[in-house]
């Protein structure tokens, strides 16, 4: 089923020569009405400004702009990919913008105006590094409603883990302090052009009005990150550099010194950071 006017996308890739490029973490999803239901997983967006990270052909733009979305920036760091998105923006008027660029070396934010989605295909290669970025902004909360994100299945799992599963880490940990983060579209090697190795998942993040527990993002992090990067150890082990009488820290927060992080859930993490911050 067509959502819109413009050729199907197996035409606009064989017209532009859009063969997708392993280095650039290009896997093109040609299925418009998946793209199209992508969209519709991000909520309503007829009020809002869409941010897109590496739209390709435009499969997933199309559907953004065919679901009502006020306006699509997208960026772009394959050039070849401008003239099949050109053509988008001629079909949808003063609705799309085009950024050809490093998504990691530019800011949006002088083209956006709020409310703000952000919604995207991510490339395989920076998809972690940017979430992250967008998850521990310097002030909360951030300059998006949500983040509506395609990542591989295993990188979904660990952002939705909970305490106890061989997926939940640091990256789960961050995700859920600030957000309600779920699994919403799940996405078989088949439906994509070509087909990586791995399935992939669509995680939906809806912004939270101020963390779930508080404590300082720093030090959160700090904990978080020492713990995990031993996760085999007890506690007292992996986080004695963070502290010189971690033990006592432990205690204060009610956590056994002997669990290991994967035991530990995220208020008790937020307990320990405040103890560790507050000496």
């Amino acid at each position: 089923m067509a959502i819109d006017n413009l050729p199907p996308l197996r035409d606009v890739i064989a017209t532009h020569q859009l063969s997708a490029k392993k280095a650039l973490g290009q896997n093109f999803l040609l299925d418009l009405n998946l793209t199209a239901k992508i969209a519709r997983s991000a909520g309503d967006l007829s009020g809002s400004d869409i941010l897109e990270v590496g739209p390709g052909p435009g499969g997933l733009t199309r559907g953004l702009l065919a679901e009502g979305a006020r306006r699509v920036l997208a960026v772009e760091k394959d050039p070849r990919c401008m003239p099949a998105l050109a053509e988008i923006a001629a079909a949808y008027p003063g609705r799309l913008e085009l950024i050809e660029g490093d998504a990691l070396a530019i800011d949006p934010l002088t083209r956006l105006t709020p409310p703000i989605r952000i919604v995207a295909n991510l490339p395989y290669n920076v998809g972690t590094e940017l979430l992250v970025r967008w998850l521990t902004p310097p002030e909360w909360p951030p300059f998006w409603q949500s983040l509506t994100l395609m990542f591989q299945r295993e990188v979904a799992e660990r952002i939705t883990a909970k305490p106890g599963s061989k997926a939940y880490g640091r990256l789960a940990l961050l995700a859920q302090w600030r957000t309600d983060a779920r699994i919403v579209i799940d996405l078989p090697p088949q439906a994509f052009t070509p087909p990586p190795k791995v399935s992939s998942a669509v995680v939906h993040m809806t912004a939270l009005p101020a963390p779930r527990y508080p404590a300082d993002p720093a030090v959160l992090n700090r904990v978080v990150a020492a713990a995990f990067n031993q996760r085999r150890k007890m506690l007292r082990a992996a986080l004695k550099g963070v502290a010189p009488d971690i033990e006592a820290h432990l205690a204060e927060a009610g956590i056994p010194p002997t669990e290991r992080a994967e035991q530990i859930g995220l208020e008790a993490f937020c307990a320990l950071a405040r103890s560790v911050a507050s000496a």
